[in-house]
């Protein structure tokens, strides 16, 4: 709001950018309730108290700010410092001291939670803005995820450790019948079911760096910096290896040539296929993994998919069973829940996507969190809230599932989506 005070301002980013700091929230809470914004500081110790159910702070405040007779007597109001007055030739006479609020202390507790206003100017901080100067790509260290966190989803492990990953664990194996440690592997398949999260697993398993590129990444105002961009990319996969370049959104980096009307997102794909084939680097890409992933492997560029490319294809479904309660254990471990029955949730949620399950929980928690607020008493989690927010949400997969099954039948050319018709037929929509 325009008329806030800095303080205000300030503890809001930072109860935002730390949602589970309790006696953050709590401070916030108390500065609008001494602001007579007492609607928003109930919504506040609302949070707090889904966070800290038995949290005696909360729980005060909530009676106080919803005008509740209470056995203690209210928290001294926060007053705002004194407006200086305007400088004269005389010394004004010395202000009372503040009643009782540390400003310094605020100060110290939301700095580190606050980020600067206004962002360095770029050409200041990295070069002098001009076209070719490198930038600098941040490759994440071999992670600890594996592909046993993934939960469930059983058969696309078995195919990735079938196709992928057992020739890369097998060293003597690999040489003794001549293949090369590279490789590339397309993930595909409806929005919000994890590909992202299985590349890194590959990545831990591999015990390989992690580089992620995005067409933001990639795209510059400047002719031929795309291009460069690209190749700075995989030379700099190729000083980590092992390492795993994985390509987000490929369909938007890697769109088909044929449908792309201007010559420089032309040019990305042509010098794309170039890294991907290793031709500048003397080298090649041993040691350089390439994951990609796209909602619609249809608009891909064909070449991309060709041998010694992206030769590899792995259909990634909705959750199954295991892996959608793993998601809403996941979900659900941070939130007050009482005696929830994931069986019947299971049930309630098939085709829903990771990002659906997650939609889900929120969707409870803000029913429970309403109903809190409004009754002044704290309520926990059910499974008819849940199940509730289950009914109200369709899976976002039904979209995507729709336009898939045109192209399985009637594009299916060198049987290229074959995974993605046998899976139709078991779920009979075809």
């Amino acid at each position: 709001m325009a008329d806030e005070s800095p303080l205000i301002r300030s503890l809001r980013a930072a109860v935002a950018a730390a949602p589970g700091d309790v006696p953050l929230r709590l401070h916030f809470a108390e500065l609008l309730l001494a602001e007579g914004r007492n609607d928003e500081a109930v919504a506040e110790a609302a949070v707090a108290l889904q966070h800290a159910p038995g949290d005696e702070n909360a729980r005060a405040l909530m009676v106080r700010a919803m005008g509740l007779p209470a056995a203690e007597s209210p928290a001294p109001a926060v007053v705002e410092p004194p407006v200086p007055e305007p400088t004269t030739t005389e010394a004004p006479a010395p202000s009372a001291p503040a009643p009782s609020f540390d400003w310094d202390a605020a100060e110290q507790q939301v700095r580190d939670l606050v980020g600067p206003r206004f962002l360095e100017d770029p050409q200041a901080a990295d070069g002098d803005g001009t076209a070719g100067d490198a930038a600098a790509w941040d490759v994440d260290a071999p992670g600890s995820v594996r592909l046993a966190d993934v939960g469930g989803m059983e058969e696309v492990k078995d195919r990735l450790e079938a196709a992928f990953l057992a020739p890369m664990r097998n060293p003597e194996l690999r040489r003794l019948y001549g293949k090369s440690l590279r490789g590339g592997l397309l993930l595909y398949g409806p929005p919000g079911c994890g590909k992202t999260f299985i590349a890194r697993a590959v990545a831990g398993e591999l015990g390989a760096s992690f580089l992620t590129v995005s067409l933001s990444d990639v795209l510059d105002m400047w002719i031929g910096a795309s291009e460069k961009n690209i190749h700075d990319i995989f030379e700099t996969a190729r000083r980590q290896a092992p390492c795993v370049v994985f390509l987000d959104e490929l369909d938007a980096l890697g769109a088909k040539r044929s449908r792309t009307h201007h010559s420089g997102l032309r040019n990305v794909v042509n010098q794309l296929l170039t890294e991907l084939d290793g031709i500048a680097s003397g080298a090649g890409n041993e040691g350089v993994f390439v994951l990609a992933a796209t909602n619609v492997p249809w608009d891909v560029d064909i070449a991309l998919r060709r041998p010694g490319r992206l030769d590899r294809t792995l259909l990634v479904l909705p959750p199954d069973a295991a892996a959608r309660e793993a998601i809403l254990r996941y979900h659900l471990r941070e939130r007050p829940i009482e005696a929830v029955d994931l069986g019947k949730l299971v049930k309630a949620t098939e085709d829903f996507s990771g990002a659906d399950l997650a939609h889900v929980c929120e969707t409870a928690a803000e029913a429970a969190l309403l109903d809190s607020a409004r009754s002044g008493s704290v309520r926990l989690i059910t499974t008819k809230d849940l199940l509730g927010a289950a009914k109200q949400i369709k899976p976002s997969t039904e979209p995507w599932f729709a336009a898939a099954r045109n192209v399985a039948m009637f594009a299916n050319e060198g049987g290229l989506y074959d995974d993605l018709l046998a899976h139709l037929k078991r779920k009979r929509k075809l």
